[in-house]
């Protein structure tokens, strides 16, 4: 079933404390937010189960308090622990169905996919809200091949369900990708890696927004 929430629009923020050049998760998350970023992944790979619980509860508070929505990457645990508005899962995961069993039926699920056969079972798939679509460009925080531009090109004419394209954009690329028809895009190590991020997605959003 499609969610009734609506995945906004515009640049979709993931966590990535290794690209941040030193600066803490949560700082990332508070400067992403007053740059005016609606929707945050917190992906975190190399903690443990106890610390990325900790600060996911952190980070979901200040979610709320600002009215910006909060997905967990991969740890449904986690989300349901701390009341998350959601998960995003990959192709390796459990499938959306299952998850839509343990999450419920008021809960975001958004799936990453790397082709057109994973795009359209997925847009055919109701428990599925939104779509990962990519990489785009070769990546240093996924190991998936680059999908290039033509898998884009494929949603924004075929799947009619929000998607966030992601991989490899940088600001040097975002217009391209923004040329595509792209409405949801993701950039991760070139916005937590800004000296500063706030100002940063205010001169990104500029770009989505015109």
């Amino acid at each position: 079933m499609r969610n009734k929430i609506i995945i906004p629009e515009g640049l979709y923020g993931i966590t990535g404390e290794n690209f941040a050049n030193g600066k803490t998760n949560l700082e990332c998350v508070e400067a992403m937010i007053k740059g005016g970023i609606k929707i945050i992944q917190y992906r975190e790979k190399k903690k443990s189960l106890g610390q990325k619980l900790e600060e996911a509860r952190v980070l979901r508070e200040v979610c709320r308090k600002n009215g910006v929505l909060f997905i967990i990457n991969d740890n449904i645990d986690i989300a349901l622990l701390v009341d998350a508005d959601g998960v995003h899962v990959g192709q390796d995961d459990l499938p959306p169905s299952e998850v839509r069993k343990l999450i419920g039926d008021d809960k975001i699920i958004g799936l990453s996919t790397h082709s057109p056969e994973q795009g359209k079972k997925a847009f055919e798939n109701p428990d599925v809200d939104y779509l990962g679509v990519g990489p785009i460009f070769p990546t240093t925080t996924k190991d998936t091949a680059p999908v290039g531009l033509e898998y884009l090109d494929f949603a924004v004419k075929n799947l009619d369900i929000p998607f966030v394209a992601i991989g490899g954009i940088k600001e040097h690329n975002i217009d391209k990708i923004i040329g595509h028809g792209a409405k949801r895009i993701c950039l991760v190590s070139d916005i937590v890696g800004a000296p500063n991020i706030e100002e940063k997605v205010k001169f990104l959003r500029s770009k989505l927004e015109k």
